[in-house]
């Protein structure tokens, strides 16, 4: 049995990590040149439920450790006038430590052997054979033909279409991405509202998000309730002005983190797969991660990703001479874990939803209440 993921996400590597261990061989096509092509995301807390199992099922939890950064399990929320409603500092006693998404994938990538990676093969289509063999397509003109294909490709998969016709639609929020670079001293201000951890400074319709990462880097995402073709077609200056536009008035240090980027703002606008996506169990292929599931961030779409990945990689493993009991017995769970997750609470209606911030200060305070 030789498995062909497409997708180098966390998803895609722990995969890929974890079938190394049992001595499956695995291919990873990736699109991206290289492993330093782009930015890796932020910070992502790794949920005991479900990142650190996959972290453990791949052999990797003394690594993960090593990646924690100490003290950002806190988290502050405001409103526009900088006001603070809740301040929860981090006192050692979270479960959900925090690590930067681009060192985890690089202690992945670590842990694969040389060429089981193969950077800048983007696919652009796949087509079913028959008998549980696929061919995928890529740009460069050659083909690859598999008897076991995951898609682990994110929310716009070419491996999707062969099982099922969802496609990802808007959830109405668009965000915006701006960073501070060594704040503490170009930007105290901001660095002090932003605090040691997390920051929710938020308003019906609109809200600033933080976090702090390593070397004193704030990573801010600008989230507003618009409608899909809102700035379609804006060049970086003008995204700049018209966010800026959208947080006039509010508190001085949180417009910074906006207005005083040190990198150009991206514009990112959210999507969702339906609740409950599924599909019919088609010999030799499956999903995993947002290809399979994709929802708006929660705090649970890496976490999720990773144990899919997991998962499956123990189903394999466990099932041999019979991959489509293993694909079965990863679909059925997999699905279940990501209706429920999809089934919770709208974290973008709490959080900018007419009562914000109240609803979301309500939210946290709860969280906490329970844990204690």
């Amino acid at each position: 049995m030789t498995v062909t993921i497409i997708g180098a996400g966390l998803g895609g590597l722990v995969l890929a990590r974890v079938l190394h261990r049992h001595g499956i061989p695995a291919t990873v096509y990736e699109a991206e040149p290289s492993p330093a092509a782009r930015r890796q995301g932020g910070m992502l807390d790794i949920h005991p439920w479900n990142g650190q199992p996959a972290l453990e099922a791949a052999g990797l939890t003394e690594g993960f450790r090593e990646l924690v950064l100490p003290g950002r399990e806190s988290y502050r929320v405001l409103d526009r006038q900088g006001t603070v409603l809740v301040d929860r500092p981090d006192d050692g006693t979270g479960e959900r430590p925090e690590v930067q998404r681009g060192e985890l994938r690089q202690l992945l990538l670590d842990s694969l052997p040389s060429g089981v990676v193969r950077w800048g093969h983007k696919v652009t289509g796949v087509r079913s054979l028959g008998e549980g063999r696929h061919e995928v397509s890529l740009a460069d003109g050659t083909t690859v033909v598999t008897g076991l294909l995951v898609g682990a490709d994110g929310a716009w998969s070419r491996v999707r279409p062969v099982l099922s016709d969802a496609r990802p639609s808007y959830v109405g929020f668009s965000v915006v991405e701006t960073f501070l670079f060594d704040a503490d001293t170009r930007h105290p201000a901001a660095a002090k509202a932003v605090g040691g951890g997390s920051l929710f400074a938020l308003a019906p319709g609109k809200g600033i998000l933080a976090h702090r990462e390593s070397g004193g880097t704030l990573h801010t995402y600008a989230q507003l309730r618009k409608p899909q073709d809102w700035l379609a077609g804006a060049d970086a200056a003008t995204v700049a002005a018209r966010v800026a536009e959208e947080f006039a008035g509010w508190a001085p240090e949180l417009t910074a983190l906006i207005t005083a980027s040190d990198t150009q703002p991206v514009l990112r606008r959210l999507h969702t797969l339906p609740i409950g996506h599924r599909w019919d169990r088609a010999e030799g292929v499956t999903l995993l991660g947002d290809a399979a599931h994709l929802m708006p961030p929660n705090g649970e779409g890496a976490n999720l990703a990773m144990l899919d990945g997991a998962e499956l990689g123990q189903a394999l493993a466990a099932h041999p001479d019979d991959v489509e009991a293993a694909l079965t017995e990863y679909e059925k769970a997999m699905f279940e874990r990501a209706a429920a997750e999809a089934g919770e609470d709208d974290v973008y209606e709490i959080m900018l939803g007419a009562d914000a911030p109240h609803s979301m200060a309500a939210m946290l305070t709860g969280a906490e209440g329970a844990r204690e």
